[in-house]
Order: structure tokens, then sequence, then C-alpha cells
């Protein structure tokens, strides 16, 4: 059975724009989910090596004794920091194809009236490779910029704290809806950048605040998605400690904290490709509610068909 179309491009109060994203999710969450598991297969993949190396030396230094028979210290920092190097350069990666795979896919959800095909979010992506390279870089600055202002704001008690976390909801923000209008009708990364700068701060109350309350619920879908590994290993460790099994040495054990460290990572990574659906739907109602392109053209059709 084919789910309903979610129109987008209407012009909704700050509340139903919330609704509209969770009933999008609801009609669209398992084709979405299939989409992004297919794209980020090879990333999964390499998330369990990099927490596999991680957990590996974290283990061999609390235990002072290698497993494999290589007792040096030097062998554990080698996959203690060769493993959250690996961790770091994958989920940056990571987080740029799913900006681009999510920004894509909500596109193409109404340019296709809910009707997604993934060859096309793959097209897409490879036509705006480029520009998005170059938006990362420019992003990249952005992000040092504000890394240095949050050191200058930490001085600052309790304001300097609020002053940083309104200036990350507002980048979080920005950089969603600019992603967005990076994929919208080939913009450059230019007007994407400008649109999204004109969205954020023609409309920064609702936009921060909308940041706010989808993290917030996206947050509680991850602690949700979470909570089964999470309490298998705190299972699998009250048991092990009880039986005073030492699991710094236990190959077993070093398995399970892996798949346990890695599915805790890579619902965190769901949760950033969600909160850019999010976006990407907030950017529709405030082009809409800017341009009212999608109101005219009805407009026309009634009057054509009259």
């Amino acid at each position: 059975m084919k789910k309903p179309y979610l129109e987008l491009r209407t012009r909704n109060s700050f509340g139903d724009i919330i609704n509209t994203y969770f009933l999008w999710l609801k009609y669209n969450f398992k084709p979405y989910t299939n989409l992004y598991l297919r794209y980020n297969a090879v990333s999964i993949i390499l998330t369990l090596i990099g927490s596999y190396l991680l957990i590996t030396g974290f283990m061999g230094l609390a235990s002072r004794d290698f497993r494999f028979g290589m007792g040096s210290n030097v062998d554990n920092d080698m996959y203690l920091y060769g493993g959250l190097f690996m961790l770091v350069i994958i989920l940056g990666l990571t987080a740029i194809l799913n900006y681009s795979v999510s920004s894509a896919y909500i596109i193409e959800y109404v340019k296709e009236e809910g009707d997604v095909e993934p060859k096309k979010i793959g097209t897409a992506i490879k036509q705006r490779i480029g520009a998005v390279i170059i938006f990362v870089i420019i992003g990249a600055f952005i992000y040092v910029g504000y890394l240095i202002i949050s050191v200058i704001l930490a001085f600052i008690p309790l304001l300097g704290m609020l002053a940083q976390y309104a200036i990350s909801f507002t980048l979080s923000a920005f950089f969603g809806l600019a992603f967005t209008s990076l994929f919208k009708g080939k913009n450059t990364v230019t007007e994407a950048l400008n649109e999204g700068w004109s969205f954020t701060f023609s409309n920064f109350l609702r936009v921060v605040f909308y940041g706010l309350i989808i993290g917030i619920l996206n947050l509680m879908i991850t602690f949700l998605i979470v909570s089964i590994p999470a309490f298998i290993l705190g299972f699998y460790t009250y048991f092990s400690v009880e039986s005073s099994i030492d699991i710094t040495t236990s190959v077993f054990a070093t398995i399970v904290y892996t798949i346990g460290f890695a599915l805790f990572i890579l619902a965190f990574v769901f949760t950033q490709a969600l909160s850019q659906i999010a976006f990407g739907i907030l950017y529709f109602n405030l082009h809409e509610e800017k341009y009212n392109i999608f109101l005219r053209e009805r407009i026309e059709q009634i009057g054509i068909n009259d």
C-alpha cells in the first residue's frame, strides 16, 4: 500500500511544522531507513572496524597485557589512537554523506510527490559533489571560528554558556537549511549560503527553537534505539564482574563492547541524518512562506480548470 504524500510546501505554524516532521517519519521511516542503510553500508562496516581497534587498544591498556602476545603498551596505543583517528575520519565523511543523502531525499520527495527512486538520490549527489566539497570547506572555516568564539565565551559564567548553545543551534539550522538549498534547483554554493542565512535570521526565534525541539526529540529516539544494547552491555558487565571474569583480556568481551560501542555511535549518526530531514521540511515551509510559489501554482491551476 502506497503511503500518503505529505505536502511540505505549505505555510504552517511552528507546532504544525513539528507535527509534519513526525507525520513524515510515520509514513516514510521504512523507505528512508532502507535508503540510509544502502548508502551507509560501507561506513557501518568501517565504523565496526574502527570501534574494534579502539576497544582493543583500550582493553590492552586496561589489562597491561595485550592478548596477541605483544605486551608492549606501544601496540596498545597504536590500536587505541589508530581506531580513534579512523573513527573521526569515517564519522566526518559519513556526516557529509548523510547531509547529502537527506537533502537530496527530501528534495526528491517533494519533486516527485513522495515517489522517491534511490538511483536519483545517487545521481543528485554525484552532480553536486563539487559544490558539496566547496560547501564543506567553507563550513569548516566557519566552524573553526565558532570554536574560537566558544573558547572566549567559556570564560563568561552562565551567559557565556547560553550564548554557546544559541550559536550552536543557529549554526546547525543555518547549515541544515543551506545544505537543503544546495540541492534544490542546482543552486550555487553562494546562493545556498545566502538563502540559508536569509531563512535563518529572518525567522531567527522560530528556526532556533525548532532546532532545539527537534534535537531533543531526536535524542529521545536515539536513546530508545541504544537502550537495548546498553541494557545488554550492562547485564553482561554485571555478571562478568560477579563471575570474576577478566573482561579486559576476554575476546568475547571485546566483541560485545565493540558491537555495543559501534551501535551507540551509529545511532547518533542516524539522528544527525534525521535532523537534516527535519531542516529540509522546515526549509520548504520557509521557502513557501517567503515566495508563495506553490500557492500561486495552485491558484493558476484552479483558473485553468475553470
